[in-house]
C-alpha cells in the first residue's frame, strides 16, 4: 500500500521530474545534428502547459530553479532562462485566471504569445548583459519549431493528466 502511494507520487512529479532532467541534460531537443533547423524548446511547453492546466505541479521556484540548472548547464549568464521560463509561466497563469474553459485553439494563441514575449527577454538579456553572440534565426527556427509541436505535446500532456486526475477521483 505504501509503495503504491510513493508510486502514485512519483507519477503526479512527472512534469517536474522531465523538466529538471531537460534542465540537466544538454538534449535541450536540438536536432541540428540530424535536421539543420530543427529545434525546439519544450521546457517552455512543459511550463505553459502544467501551470494553465495543474500549477500545484509546477511551482515558480521549480520553474526558477530549473532555469538556473539550465543556464549553468548551456553556459549562459545566471538567471537568463529563469526569466524566460518565468515569463511563459506568467502568462499561462494570466490565462489561466482569465477564461473559464480551454481549447487546443486558444492556448496554442497564447503560447505564442508567452513564448514571444519569452524570447524577447531572452534576446534582450543575452545581447545586452552577455557576450554571448545569438544567432535570431536560430531564434526564429526554435520559436516556429516549438510552436508547431505544440499541439503534439498538448494531446500528450492531456492524455497524462486525465491519467493522473482519474487516479486521484477513485
Amino acid at each position: 500500500m505504501k509503495s503504491l502511494r510513493i508510486l502514485s507520487k512519483l507519477i503526479n512529479l512527472g512534469p517536474l521530474i522531465l523538466l529538471y532532467y531537460l534542465s540537466i541534460s544538454e538534449i535541450d531537443s536540438h536536432f541540428e545534428n540530424y535536421f539543420e533547423i530543427l529545434s525546439f524548446n519544450i521546457q517552455l511547453i512543459i511550463i505553459y502547459f502544467w501551470v494553465s492546466k495543474r500549477p500545484e505541479v509546477l511551482g515558480s521556484g521549480h520553474i526558477f530553479f530549473a532555469g538556473l540548472i539550465n543556464d549553468v548547464v548551456m553556459g549562459f549568464p545566471l538567471g537568463v532562462s529563469s526569466l524566460s521560463y518565468l515569463v511563459v509561466s506568467l502568462v499561462a497563469t494570466y490565462i489561466k485566471n482569465m477564461t473559464v474553459n480551454t481549447r487546443i485553439t486558444t492556448d496554442w494563441f497564447s503560447f505564442f504569445i508567452g513564448i514571444f514575449f519569452s524570447n524577447l527577454v531572452f534576446f534582450f538579456l543575452l545581447v545586452n548583459f552577455s557576450e554571448i553572440v545569438i544567432n535570431f534565426t536560430d531564434i526564429s527556427y526554435n520559436t516556429f519549431f516549438t510552436l508547431l509541436f505544440f499541439p503534439f505535446f498538448w494531446f500528450i500532456f492531456t492524455y497524462y493528466n486525465s491519467i493522473i486526475t482519474t487516479g486521484k477521483n477513485a
